[in-house]
């Protein structure tokens, strides 16, 4: 950056002169300078703005100190950062108040290099800074991680002797904690008198959230616990700190202990909650703070809408959404996309479209969550059509939105437009692919059965391929039941991550498919004596309100009994009506009556049975799962959604697959 140099030398101020006061403006021209002024904070455009700015140069005003300062400074709480740059370049007499007010203004609108710039520039001119401007400089270096400027201002401000200044201070430690130099934070907080910190409760919150920030929440605790007064903040701080740390049970003991809960710990809750993987509690947590009469805002309801959209709560979600509608809350386009995209992830595409339609601040995430929605529901058609309206509005595609169109042509089997839409990616729009990128172009040509392609694409690729890379080759490998490929897949894998449990899946998989059983022996020894566990595999189940979860042979749930009694009854149905369980998915050596007695006890089956008794006759059962559909599951589900008239929703890893008179949306392709 131009004159950096400026800062990392002596600087040397000049002394302050006392000059006689000016002689006070006429009576007429004070009364002009305080009715432009009133004129300059009234604008609520920069229209506006630009028209009082106009009668000011008609009028030979502008040589004012005063009206310029305040030019710059309702042009930048417009969002109109250019013309505060405009206006301070062509003021000629710049002084302390002018810089001060470009510098905060330009701080304030993100354009923290130019604040920096003009910060340099202020050094340059004889201009001496004082407390306003510090904060804002040390805002702009904080924000660029630039550690060793931060610094170079630091020395400035004791130089400057306002380092014991409140604001100051507070923005020093802020700094020092966002360049990651937590060890000097602490330094200037130990040296900071006790006036600073009985003054300052903020000085106090932004060490506790530095020290929480880095995993430190020993003497985070120690901090709050010192702390002369605390406020809402002080407690948020820390309950984030847990909650970023994967300690929510300690987030949820401080959550109850806050004196006066505001809708800022509300929120903290429920994000905090939802990122945990706690997203059933997230949702308790939102509703019991309705209940208690607390309004939520615009984060506390996304974040909310992404717990329901995580586990599939489309009950819930539609609870959020009246609540939404009730109280008159705006559908912007924060809202609007989280709204899109748990209607989406919870099965109902058709209301995810008819809230897109409905919301009219759209940007790149809510075009995205749109066309990702009907690619996880294998509508190919009308991602593509979405995606078309998307450019023709002018927004630009982003990585995220390929993946979305790479996934929906993945799920119907459209390998060339697929593989042409990786090439408009590169030379359209100048993006480079990722490895999610190249994995779904591995997964679309393995389900095609186009392996050969698949393994050369891998040997192509301009990146090293990783561990999801080889294990979608071996999937598509084990679907077509090329056993040799899958072989060197597996190989791969066991390279790559040899303490990936997945890895030695795999090769037992491949083994126990080739029918070698002291092969498949040998490989869960291993994973035993490495003390490597499988990932279970789960279900999740709404009804009535509440979230339902089961596990693979669960028989933890209060209705068990019922459930393998229905689940018996629904196997004896199937079966009459030409249902054969696929124990080729069991992969064990063990005799076919007991794999089929494995097989009874997969998640998603536990949840349909318990969804069969506990809704009523006709209404569409709604079920996800953590891992994808095995082949077993997929086919008593079409005979399930013929014998009881039902349409059966289920949501694994990879799609959405919609069972209704004995068919699949996904024509079996999946």
């Amino acid at each position: 950056m131009k004159g950096l140099h400026l800062l990392f030398r002596p600087t040397t101020f000049p002394a302050k002169k006392t000059f006689a006061p000016p002689p006070p403006p006429p009576p007429s021209q004070n009364l002009t300078e305080t009715h432009f002024i009133s004129l300059i904070h009234s604008s609520k455009t920069t229209k506006h703005l630009r028209q009082v700015h106009a009668q000011i140069l008609r009028r030979n005003l502008l040589s004012s100190s005063h009206l310029t300062t305040q030019l710059i400074s309702a042009s930048s709480l417009l969002k109109s950062a250019d013309y505060s740059l405009s206006v301070f370049k062509h003021f000629p007499l710049k002084n302390l108040h002018t810089f001060n007010a470009l510098i905060r203004g330009l701080a304030e609108n993100s354009r923290f290099q130019t604040s920096i710039s003009h910060f340099i520039l202020m050094l340059r001119s004889s201009v001496r800074p004082d407390r306003l401007t510090y904060p804002f400089v040390l805002k702009s270096v904080a924000n660029l991680c630039l550690g060793c400027l931060g610094m170079a201002v630091h020395c400035l401000v004791v130089r400057s002797g306002v380092e014991f200044n409140t604001f100051v201070r507070v923005s020093l430690v802020d700094m020092y904690v966002k360049v990651e130099e937590l060890r000097l934070a602490m330094k200037v907080f130990d040296e900071s008198p006790e006036r600073n910190k009985c003054e300052s409760i903020l000085l106090w919150n932004v060490l506790i959230n530095g020290c929480c920030k880095v995993g430190d929440l020993g003497k985070a605790v120690e901090l709050f616990e010192g702390m002369p007064e605390r406020n809402s903040g002080s407690w948020n701080s820390l309950i984030n700190g847990f909650m970023g740390n994967g300690d929510w049970k300690r987030a949820v003991e401080l959550f109850e202990q806050i004196p006066e809960k505001n809708v800022v710990s509300w929120t903290t809750m429920v994000s905090g909650l939802c990122r945990n993987g706690e997203e059933e509690k997230a949702l308790l947590m939102f509703f019991r703070m309705l209940d208690e009469g607390v309004r939520a805002n615009d984060l506390t309801i996304v974040s909310a809408l992404s717990a329901s959209a995580k586990i599939g709560a489309l009950e819930a979600g539609l609870r959020i959404h009246n609540y939404i509608s009730s109280n008159g809350i705006r559908l912007n386009s924060a809202i609007g996309t989280a709204l899109v995209d748990m209607y989406a992830k919870c099965g109902n595409i058709e209301a995810a479209s008819l809230v897109f339609g409905e919301t009219r601040e759209k940007n790149l995430l809510t075009w995205t969550a749109m066309i990702w929605g009907y690619a996880i529901h294998g509508k190919v058609e009308q991602a593509l059509q979405y995606f078309k309206q998307m450019m023709y509005s002018g927004i630009k595609p982003d990585g995220i939105v390929f993946l979305a169109i790479l996934t929906a042509c993945s799920h119907s089997g459209q390998v060339d437009m697929g593989l042409n839409f990786l090439d408009s990616m590169t030379l359209d729009y100048s993006l480079d692919p990722t490895m999610k990128h190249y994995t779904l172009i591995v997964d679309m040509l393995g389900r095609a059965g186009r392996l050969d392609e698949a393994l050369k694409f891998i040997h192509r690729m301009t990146i090293t391929p990783d561990f999801v890379i080889w294990g979608a080759l071996f999937c598509a490998c084990r679907a077509h039941k090329n056993i040799e490929m899958a072989e060197l897949a597996s190989q791969r894998l066991l390279q790559l991550e040899p303490k990936h449990p997945g890895s030695y899946i795999f090769l037992s998989n491949i083994y126990a498919a080739a029918g070698r059983w002291e092969d498949v022996e040998r490989v869960r020894t291993m994973m035993q004596s490495r003390s490597i566990k499988k990932d279970p595999a789960w279900s999740y189940m709404e009804a009535d309100g509440q979230v339902h979860s089961f596990l693979a042979g669960d028989h933890a749930h209060k209705h068990a009994k019922e459930i393998y009694l229905k689940l018996e009854e629904i196997v004896a149905g199937a079966r009459e009506q030409g249902y054969m369980p696929g124990t080729e998915w069991v992969l064990h050596n063990i005799e076919e009556e007991e794999k089929e007695d494995a097989l009874g006890g997969h998640s998603e089956k536990l949840a349909l049975a318990f969804g069969l008794i506990q809704t009523a006759p006709r209404t569409t059962i709604r079920i996800v799962k953590n891992l994808r559909v095995c082949g077993d599951c997929h086919s008593l589900m079409k005979y399930a959604s013929k014998m009881s008239q039902r349409e059966i929703v289920l949501r694994d890893i990879k799609r959405f697959h919609h069972f209704k008179d004995g068919v699949c949306s996904c024509g079996d392709y999946w």
